[in-house]
């Protein structure tokens, strides 16, 4: 019998699995039978066997909460199997997510490289970014000498406080927008570059860098007119690209129904992976067999983590005071693996005890229905009526 605590703070709905946990690992579900591949194993292989030495640069994208962080670990795991050192980070630990430049950007994916190599055992003094650090100090008036510092110091030093004050990030872009060339250019012959010929020196591969988050990106309308997304990743694409070592972005999603989409395939030369919801329903409204099987199995895995899936699946009752009550739960979230966790998190801390009943669940479905409707305006009832009737989504309005 699973513990009632155990069981809810095993399905934290803010909690990123890493697979290279042995415990994270025990609740993984490989979805990809119903997602449409092995988006992951292709991601891999462009860059570990189709292009090691060259360097590459993919776009993943999805809803927000549907597993992409998980999905881009898994990748880390797969890659650093592969021979390569990657360094993985949430790009919204270091960026302002309402206001984003290509510049914060790239300082932040050399803050965090040079971290990487750091804690390998590899140091870099680039001189570029020595010169910057003392011309920075001045415009931002930090009372640290950043010349004296380790390189990821100093940039840490840079970027915390350009996150933490509009006005410093401001001076910090008046600066550095108009060197962001010379800045790529630095990074690459300075820091990329090098970093990728020591890490060879001890066996690696290469170097891969995962940028996680940056599909959180508002979409807020520049003071020049342009939606931040389109802003970032068409009109500045291309530079985004021109960094000499391996890279996954996550892009938001919207870009794939914006009318930039095609100038951001364009800059980026390729097309976005997409990681889709869990199917749980058919077009003709049935029920999607597989896909509603596997999401029991994840949230049978959170409370019977050592057992074998088909053991799980005779343990529904100690749990659920039906397995149509769990069938339920798996249908009303659409598919969406955080939006499921945080029902079942919510469920269980409204009832506090086991087995969860369906009256239970019912009233929650209540709760968000009211709160989503709530939100929709006329036009978009239309718009929903649209796609219900249509079965698809396209363009900037759906």
């Amino acid at each position: 019998m699973t513990d009632l605590q155990t069981f809810y703070r095993a399905t934290n709905p803010s909690k990123t699995l890493a697979v290279d946990n042995e415990d994270d690992r025990k609740y993984y579900i490989d979805f990809s039978s119903v997602r449409g591949g092995q988006i992951i194993e292709k991601l891999r292989k462009k860059i570990a066997i189709f292009s090691p030495n060259q360097p590459t640069c993919e776009l993943f994208t999805g809803h927000i909460g549907c597993g992409k962080s998980t999905e881009l670990l898994r990748l880390k795991v797969d890659l650093e199997r592969s021979g390569f050192h990657v360094v993985y980070f949430e790009s919204d630990q270091d960026l302002e997510m309402s206001d984003v430049d290509i510049s914060d950007i790239l300082l932040a994916i050399a803050r965090r490289v040079s971290e990487s190599l750091e804690d390998a055992g590899i140091s870099l003094q680039p001189g570029y970014f020595q010169r910057l650090f003392g011309e920075v100090k001045d415009i931002l008036q930090t009372p640290m000498e950043l010349s004296e510092v380790e390189f990821s110091v100093g940039i840490a030093t840079i970027t915390s406080q350009a996150k933490a004050s509009p006005k410093q990030r401001d001076k910090l872009r008046g600066y550095l927008e108009p060197r962001t060339n010379g800045l790529i250019e630095a990074i690459n012959q300075e820091v990329l570059e090098p970093a990728i010929n020591k890490l060879k020196q001890t066996g690696k591969k290469g170097l891969v860098v995962i940028v996680d988050s940056l599909d959180r990106v508002d979409s807020i309308q520049k003071p020049f007119g342009r939606l931040q997304p389109e802003y970032l990743f068409a009109d500045r694409g291309a530079q985004l690209r021109g960094l000499s070592c391996h890279v996954v972005y996550t892009i938001p999603l919207s870009l794939r129904f914006s009318n930039d989409f095609g100038m951001v395939t364009e800059r980026f030369m390729t097309d976005p992976e997409v990681l889709p919801m869990v199917p749980v329903h058919l077009r003709n409204g049935s029920k999607h067999e597989k896909g509603i099987a596997l999401l029991r199995q994840m949230v049978l895995a959170r409370a019977f983590p050592d057992l074998e899936p088909n053991q799980r699946l005779s343990k529904i009752t100690a749990i659920f005071d039906s397995a149509e009550s769990l069938d339920r739960l798996c249908g009303a979230s659409g598919g969406h693996v955080r939006n499921l966790l945080r029902f079942l998190n919510d469920w269980i801390m409204e009832e506090g005890k086991l087995p969860l009943s369906r009256n239970g669940l019912e009233r929650m479905i209540k709760a968000q229905l009211h709160k989503l409707v709530l939100a929709i305006t006329n036009d978009e009832w239309d718009l929903l009526g649209k796609v219900a009737k249509e079965k698809k989504v396209t363009g900037d309005d759906g």
